[in-house]
């Protein structure tokens, strides 16, 4: 029986700044620095221990479109690695390193089959002088693609045993990410392909089985939002079947803790529950940069309007960041339960309760708008979300009532 297995990569996102963490102890930051490229590494591993015919690298390979030549050089590394074992390898470049952007590309080995237009074309796998698989795809060429690539998806020799469709692309209707070559799901079923290999979306799932379409999520989370085990899938085609396999290449993870402080009394109590919390967290395993949620009541406010709670977690960090498996608080949040004051200060005819209820109508994208419109700027920006926008307003409104009622 014909039988192909492939790794099944997206979203490397190699040079990635990881804006907002350089506060992190130096030897944190530079391990976070170097977290893409030993996720990189691992891929490269796992593809060769599984003796795959190929690696497929569904877009967004770099961060930006004019990478640096330590991230150039260390992915030629990888590819010719990957030669040394007879291992193909075939790429598409997405919204983050899109061909226009660099004009001085690397040259890679051989081995290495680079989907070079926006057109879909295809390449034909050969094992031996067996034909064994066709693999389509489509590389950007300026940092957005609004077409809807997925009709340009077309079966070509139906002879072929296999045939496997990349795309870097997203959801039409997804609200969470920006829309690049939008698809919906029913329109990937139409042509006979054995596999959709997808990127973009940084979230691992699999859309459908049969066939099945999948998104990877990246190999290396690189903010708070991209929580949890990142890595690739290893798949095996057969006539009959697939098997696909998720296997972790991340070094770091992001983790969300969250602890309720309403019942302590004093910062001792507070402390305890903190680290209970981070050992206790069967998600926290090996190295991990720990977003912690802190609910509380009117205690918490006064902690924190007097930066104790600052000097806790700093506390708290220098303990749990000083072994080779270290932990790290880089992110904290308090979320102060709503009391009856609260309530009657939004409803009172004076200055607090007019600050409270514009604070509520404040039109966040409205007031951001022009950032997001400057030229330079908003080449670095990350789209926001309603969540995103919900929890800016709540954070501000309430750093505001907290100077005022000091």
């Amino acid at each position: 029986m014909q039988e192909i297995s492939f790794i099944h990569a997206a979203d490397l996102h190699l040079d990635s700044p990881f804006k907002g963490l350089a506060h992190t102890p130096d030897h944190i930051f530079q391990e976070i620095v170097e977290s893409t490229f030993l996720s990189l590494d691992k891929l490269v591993a796992i593809a060769i221990k599984k003796a795959v015919d190929f690696v497929l690298i569904v877009g967004d390979l770099f961060d930006n479109e004019k990478q640096s030549l330590k991230a150039q050089i260390r992915l030629r590394k990888a590819f010719e690695e990957l030669k040394r074992h007879n291992i193909e390898v075939y790429l598409s470049y997405g919204n983050h390193d899109f061909l226009n952007g660099n004009l001085h590309p690397v040259t890679y080995p051989d081995n290495v089959h680079i989907f070079g237009k926006e057109t879909v074309s295809h390449f034909t796998y050969k094992k031996g002088n067996e034909t064994l698989a066709n693999i389509y795809g489509f590389s950007y060429e300026n940092r957005a693609v609004t077409d809807r690539k997925v009709k340009e998806f077309k079966v070509i020799n139906h002879d072929i045993p296999f045939h496997i469709a990349t795309l870097h692309g997203s959801i039409q209707n997804n609200t969470e990410h920006d829309v690049y070559a939008p698809f919906q799901l029913s329109e990937l079923q139409k042509e006979p392909f054995d596999y959709w290999g997808l990127g973009h979306i940084h979230k691992r799932e699999v859309l459908k089985e049969n066939p099945p379409i999948v998104y990877p999520g990246n190999i290396q989370g690189r903010n708070r939002k991209e929580t949890g085990q990142k890595g690739c899938y290893h798949v095996v085609l057969s006539g009959t079947d697939s098997r696909l396999t998720f296997i972790p290449l991340h070094t770091i993870t992001f983790q969300p803790v969250q602890v309720d402080l309403s019942n302590c009394e004093n910062l001792h109590q507070a402390e305890d529950l903190i680290q209970e919390a981070i050992n206790n967290d069967r998600e926290i395993t090996g190295k991990t940069l720990i977003d912690l949620t802190l609910t509380g009541d009117s205690t918490l406010k006064q902690w924190e309007n007097t930066k104790q709670i600052e000097d806790l977690i700093e506390i708290i960090n220098e303990m749990i960041s000083r072994d080779g498996q270290w932990k790290y608080i880089f992110h904290f949040l308090t979320n102060i339960k709503k009391e009856k004051i609260d309530v009657d200060l939004k409803k009172g005819e004076h200055f607090l309760g007019e600050v409270i209820r514009q604070a509520e109508k404040m039109d966040l994208q409205g007031t951001i708008q022009d950032l997001y419109l400057h030229k330079r700027a908003r080449r670095y920006l990350q789209s926001v979300s309603s969540q995103d926008r919900h929890e800016i307003k709540e954070e501000a409104k309430e750093l505001l009532l907290n100077e005022l009622l000091k």
